[in-house]
């Protein structure tokens, strides 16, 4: 009893971990009942280790260690029943063992070969560059929630711009690293180097306002692309590109993404609600 107890706690804290990135997740778990639904939850978790290792972890050496980790674990939990606490969980449900391997360890190797990745040259090569990634992870959540034979294509396009607007308000602390969160041609363009990005300057505020607006056209493109969405997918988008709005309106870009937005409340609890009326209809 002591032991299930203790495993309990172990799963919740890599829980919190992902809800302590994307808090307004705790809203959707009223529509995704975690009780009911263990693996999806499970599975946002897994993605939030997973994305950690990628770009939580300075030290490259260091995170490829972590990822070949996860990639031994998921390459052998179909068979073992998983080690991690998260690999229990999903390879305790069918629909882990109905997904192909290879979809299993795609974002684990699309990790570690985004690893010691540079500054793009411009967005549409930031596109490209987070591609593998998000793409990957998208198109394994698409499969749990929805089957193989759904579409990802709009999962990760939403799924790499989600990323791109978190990277970008990060913009001042990240100065150091080999990837910056602004491509070089927007740089150039506005004439800002590694240093200048972490002053405020009428400068950098209006390169945040040309990638903000990029990333809000793409944005609308993604809304004619055919494919579902989880829950979970819907609720971050939405709520990202909301806050890119309103950033780019304010005077302050980089201040306003930092703040965030109420991740609480009525307009919150609707968008989940919606997105989880979409995910009843649509799933198999």
């Amino acid at each position: 009893m002591i032991e299930l107890v203790e495993q309990s706690a172990v799963l919740q804290g890599f829980i919190d971990k992902w809800l302590a990135v994307q808090p307004q997740q705790r809203i959707a778990l009223a529509f995704v009942d975690g009780r009911r639904y263990p693996g999806h939850v499970a599975l946002a978790a897994l993605e939030q280790e997973l994305l950690g290792a990628a770009y939580g972890i300075r030290e490259p050496q260091v995170a490829a260690a972590k990822l070949n980790w996860w990639a031994e674990e998921l390459a052998g939990a179909a068979a073992s029943g998983g080690r991690h606490p998260l690999s229990q969980v999903l390879f305790d449900d069918e629909r882990a063992h109905a997904i192909a391997s290879e979809l299993w360890l795609a974002p684990v190797i699309a990790a570690m070969a985004q690893l010691e990745q540079g500054t793009a040259a411009d967005f549409t090569a930031q596109i490209a560059a987070a591609m593998p990634l998000h793409g990957a992870l998208a198109a394994l959540e698409t499969a749990w929630w929805y089957g193989a034979a759904a579409s990802a294509e709009r999962a990760a396009q939403v799924a790499v711009l989600n990323h791109l607007l978190y990277a970008l308000l990060r913009l001042d602390t990240d100065t150091e690293r080999d990837r910056l969160p602004l491509p070089m041609a927007r740089l150039a363009r506005h004439g800002l180097d590694r240093t200048q990005l972490r002053s405020a300057s009428a400068a950098r505020q209006q390169a945040i306002q040309a990638q903000l607006e990029d990333l809000l056209g793409s944005w609308r493109a993604s809304t004619a692309v055919s494919g579902p969405l989880s829950v979970f997918r819907s609720l971050e988008s939405r709520h990202a590109s909301k806050l890119a709005r309103r950033a780019a309106r304010s005077g302050d870009a980089l201040a306003t993404l930092q703040t965030g937005q109420p991740r609480t409340g009525l307009s919150t609890t609707l968008q989940a609600w919606q997105a989880a009326r979409a995910w009843q209809r649509q799933r198999p």
